[in-house]
Parts: structure tokens; C-alpha cells; sequence
């Protein structure tokens, strides 16, 4: 007898709602082209179409006409994961009832996981060594110069690139946010009028961004970690449970809990990003 409780429809929704509750940096994505996902492999095609020109008038003479021009860019959902466990008929019988929905909470965190540090690359990667990689910058925490250098050099380079001031976000790893949790010019969660819980590494905010904190920090080295801000219209992402189901096991007396989550991500405004190189001294 398979296990009576297991409801697949709302066990897919618990698991994703945990994911998209776990991902620092996959909650800084916008899901504007989301759409309906059933395979790896699927293509979010993402249209574009350059700007019209904005020209003098003078008047009893003919204007000029633009030729809008589009432009196509492709979110593939090309990642997948999936996790996979048994549950034994005994363990079913003597353990306690919440044992399984508790697997599917620790299922759900390590999928947010995996795609939260592919979110976090596919960002670097975009602004990596372009005009919108700060480059290294030493934060002291001794006298707080994150604000100035850090901070306020990453709301400069948003600002010239005429990113929007609403929805501005920084990630940051836990030494970083010891530089500036000690710093008046920081407005921590307690007072920032948000309804954000501190679950989802929500610190506050500071020089117009609201500040989150993740131990997911791509490809950092001893002591320097790379920080990324930007603004929800920077990325895309895509993402579903494609399936959960509880089968019967054929050589054991025991079930099988299984799913799998399909997503892909596309950096889409790379000039709404900015990258730093940041090491923490005391």
C-alpha cells in the first residue's frame, strides 16, 4: 500500500514554495517570461526592440521616421535537477507522521540551492571584467569604509547606467555584512518599514539597496568574495516542478518519493548588474 497522505499536487507546491522562499539570488530574478515549462530543454524566447531616436523639431519642416528594429534572446531551461528518496513500509509505521513532509522541506532547500549558485554564476559571468566589474575593493571594518567605496561605488555605476532606484538590490556574504551591521548608515530590517523576514536573508537596507545575505557567493577565494547588485529587470528565470510522484518499490517493501525541478536563467540586462571583488579586513 503506497503511502495514503501523498497528495503529488500539493506536495510539488510545498517543495517550490520552499524553493523560491530558500534562493537569495533566484528571488532578485524577475519571472516576467515564466510561461508554462514541461521539459529540459524548453526556450523562452525574449523580444526586444531598440529605443526611437529623439530629435529637434522645427517647425513647417518635414521629421525623420526610425525603423524599429527587434532583437530575439533565448532563456533555455536547461538545468535539471531532482532529488529522490525511499521510505521503508516500518519506518512508515513506527516513525512519526511529519517524517516525510520534513524530507520534502530538506528536498525543496537543496534544489533552491543548486539553482541559487547557478543564478549567482550566470550573473558574475555576464559582468565579469566588463564596465560593470568594480573591481577589488578592501573593506575595513575598523572604520567603516563599505559605505563610500563599496556601497555607494555600486549605486554610482546602477545610476549611470539609468537603472531604476526602486527594487535596487546587493547580495553579500556574512563577512561582509559584519562591515556594515555596526554602521549608523545602515537601516537594519527591524527599522526599514518592510514586511521581508529575515528567512530570506533579508538584512535592511543601505545607499538605496535593499541588502540580502547568502552564503552562496560565486567563485570565491580565501578571503574575497564577489558581491553583485543590481535590479530585478537585470535577470530573468524560469522554473517549475516538473514532477513529484510516489511510486511503489519493486525490491523492498517501501515507497519511492521522487522530483524533479526544471529551470533556466538569462542575464538580459547586463548593465543593471555591478560586480565587486570585496576583501574583509579587520
Amino acid at each position: 500500500m503506497a503511502i495514503s497522505n501523498f497528495i503529488p499536487e500539493v506536495w510539488s507546491s510545498a517543495i517550490l514554495t520552499n524553493l523560491r522562499d530558500a534562493g537569495v539570488y533566484v528571488e532578485r530574478c524577475n519571472r516576467l517570461y515564466e510561461g508554462d515549462i514541461a521539459n529540459a530543454g524548453d526556450t523562452v524566447h525574449i523580444i526586444s526592440f531598440t529605443d526611437p531616436a529623439v530629435r529637434d523639431y522645427t517647425k513647417n519642416t518635414d521629421i525623420s521616421w526610425d525603423l524599429l528594429t527587434d532583437a530575439e534572446r533565448a532563456l533555455v531551461v536547461d538545468q535539471a535537477d531532482y532529488f529522490a528518496f525511499t521510505v521503508d513500509d516500518v519506518d512508515k509505521r513506527q516513525a512519526m507522521s511529519s517524517f516525510v513532509d520534513a524530507a520534502g522541506n530538506g528536498a525543496g532547500s537543496n534544489l533552491a540551492l543548486e539553482a541559487d549558485e547557478y543564478v549567482a554564476s550566470i550573473m558574475y559571468a555576464a559582468v565579469n571584467q566588463t564596465s560593470q566589474d568594480l573591481g577589488a575593493i578592501t573593506v575595513d571594518i575598523s572604520n567603516n569604509n563599505a559605505y563610500g567605496d563599496l556601497f555607494v561605488a555600486m549605486r554610482t555605476k546602477l545610476t549611470r547606467n539609468k537603472v531604476p532606484f526602486a527594487g535596487r538590490w546587493i547580495v553579500i556574504p556574512p563577512e561582509v555584512s559584519a562591515a556594515i551591521l555596526q554602521d549608523q548608515r545602515f537601516i537594519d530590517a527591524s527599522a526599514s518599514g518592510t514586511t521581508q523576514t529575515l528567512r530570506e536573508g533579508f538584512l535592511g537596507r543601505i545607499a538605496g539597496f535593499d541588502v540580502y545575505e547568502s552564503n552562496v557567493t560565486h567563485a570565491a577565494t580565501a578571503g574575497t568574495y564577489h558581491v553583485i547588485a543590481g535590479h530585478p529587470m537585470a535577470v530573468t528565470f524560469a522554473d517549475q516542478i516538473n514532477e513529484t510522484e510516489a511510486i511503489r518499490l519493486q525490491n523492498q517493501f517501501g515507497d519511492g518519493i521522487r522530483g524533479l525541478h526544471l529551470y533556466g536563467a538569462k542575464v538580459v540586462y547586463p548593465t543593471a548588474l555591478a560586480l565587486a571583488s570585496v576583501t574583509v579586513q579587520a
